[in-house]
């Protein structure tokens, strides 16, 4: 064994406490870091010759590349839905790395087990049916592509064919309908062979990135064929939902595979206030809700649902003599793309079982807290010691508080001059112009416009709405203080 390597297994207890040492101070001066730092890349620097263990690799680490990481696991950060995992969450996947299970055959059956109790609990948070069978997966992307593959599978099943054993060009010109899709919806139609092409946008609601029902219906009534329809529970840019419940009924009189894209707005079905949002999301053929975003547990992490587990077994069946014997689509080598899996259900499965049910519903809670926040921050604004910074702050608090939204043309007006004016509090102005966007275009029946703002607050408490807020989170140069009597 090399010395170097010998050396850090004989001090690998106060190494790694030199670790968690350093992580615990990360960790406490998140909310001060500087969001995206203005830094150059550190020079390159070739493969060491030879090595100087984990403490040496520890402190490079520290001078070379650490300076330039974001804050995104802080409340500050807007340029896209990351960070801020509970604590559970942290520690479940520290232990995955150090357990380093790969999860994928009832050969070695404990990590699966694990992941099938925790997708049992997923599928009960998200009000869904023992019909719905899931995996865990890495992310949103590979939850539709998951989703659409098996769709692909039951177009096949209509007319008589297999994609997965003839090719998708069995199939011919396939139709995926859908109101504002996700950009990894395209993209998975191009890995499964299917062709960006064959996604037909459908007209959406006026105003909204909802899809209108009616045009949806006119879209399935010219197919000659059966459609694969994509429903979204929270579009990326705005948040919105499409009308699920009616979409489910225009399956009495069309036929096509209903796959429900819920990365965003899934987790609405935690509150009674947002539950109405995702009422039909069981019917649906396949599902996707992302848990590395409202669920807090690091990257990369999703699940995907569907009802046809058989056809999903068929698609992604990975069979070999080291793998031993099928086991009727038991083994999660058969789900998904991956043979190699880490078990990233084990984050998911510590922060529900630490918090519950009602620790995850007190997030969503949080957001429901926030939904006046527009009116509230104009009160406070309104006084002459909580001003803000100028005439940018206020025209855009003022608009809050006349509608609770302002048009997509406003905000961007307004997120550009705050972008402008404030660039130490903001670095990338398209995430920021989003963010702003998010709290400014507030549509009605929608708690998530401001979801980057909520969650990157301590996790699940006004309170922690309250220091985000203090912190900068309206990328504004100063803030409104909160009145005392709120709590």
């Amino acid at each position: 064994m090399h010395p170097d390597l010998a050396a850090d297994l004989v001090r690998l207890p106060s190494l790694l406490q030199s670790v968690r040492e350093h992580v615990t101070g990360f960790l406490d001066g998140v909310e001060e870091r500087e969001v995206l730092p203005s830094l150059p890349a550190p020079p390159a620097a070739g493969l060491p010759e030879r090595g100087s263990g984990l403490q040496a690799a520890l402190q490079d680490f520290v001078e070379r590349w650490e300076p330039g990481l974001s804050a995104s696991a802080g409340p500050r950060y807007w340029g896209f839905v990351t960070g801020g995992v509970t604590p559970a969450a942290l520690a479940g996947d520290w232990l995955t790395a150090a357990v380093d299970q790969n999860s994928f055959s009832s050969l070695d059956g404990t990590g699966q087990r694990l992941e099938r109790e925790t997708v049992s609990w997923l599928r009960d948070l998200f009000g869904l049916s023992r019909d719905q069978e899931g995996t865990l997966v890495s992310g949103a992307t590979m939850s539709n592509m998951v989703g659409l593959a098996v769709a692909r599978e039951w177009l096949g099943e209509r007319l008589g064919v297999s994609p997965a054993e003839e090719g998708a060009g069995a199939l011919g010109a396939v139709r995926v309908l859908s109101g504002s899709p996700h950009s990894s919806v395209a993209k998975s139609l191009s890995m499964l062979g299917l062709g960006r092409a064959s996604l037909v946008p459908v007209p959406t609601l006026a105003g909204r990135e909802a899809v209108d029902p009616v045009a949806l219906e006119a879209a399935l009534e010219r197919a000659d064929a059966p459609c694969v329809v994509v429903a979204n529970a929270g579009t990326v840019n705005s948040g919105d939902f499409d009308d699920l419940r009616a979409i489910v009924r225009l399956r009495g009189r069309h036929d096509f595979w209903l796959h429900v894209d819920a990365a965003f707005g899934g987790f609405a079905a935690l509150s009674p206030t947002s539950s109405h949002l995702v009422d039909g999301m069981d019917a649906a053929d396949s599902v996707c809700v992302d848990l590395h975003k409202w669920l807090n547990v690091p990257y990369d992490s999703a699940v995907q649902f569907t009802r046809r587990q058989d056809l999903q077994v068929r698609v992604f069946r990975n069979t070999a003599a080291y793998l031993g014997p099928e086991r009727d689509g038991i083994d999660r080598v058969h789900r998904t793309p991956e043979n190699s899996r880490r078990l990233r259900a084990l984050a998911a499965w510590f922060t529900l079982r630490a918090y519950g049910r009602d620790g995850h519903r007190g997030d969503r809670r949080a957001v429901h807290g926030v939904r006046t926040l527009p009116g509230r921050v104009h009160r406070w604004s309104s006084r002459p010691a909580d001003a803000g910074s100028g005439p940018a702050q206020r025209r855009l608090l003022h608009s809050c508080r006349e509608s609770h939204h302002c048009p997509a043309d406003r905000a961007r007006q307004e997120s550009g001059r705050l972008c402008v004016s404030h660039p130490d509090r903001v670095r990338g102005c398209s995430g920021a112009a989003r963010g702003v966007q998010q709290l400014a275009d507030y549509r009605s029946g929608c708690s998530y416009r401001i979801r980057n703002f909520v969650r990157r607050a301590a996790w699940g408490s006004l309170g922690g709405v309250k220091r985000a807020w203090s912190q900068g989170t309206a990328v504004t140069g100063r803030v409104p203080r909160l009145p005392s009597g709120v709590r």
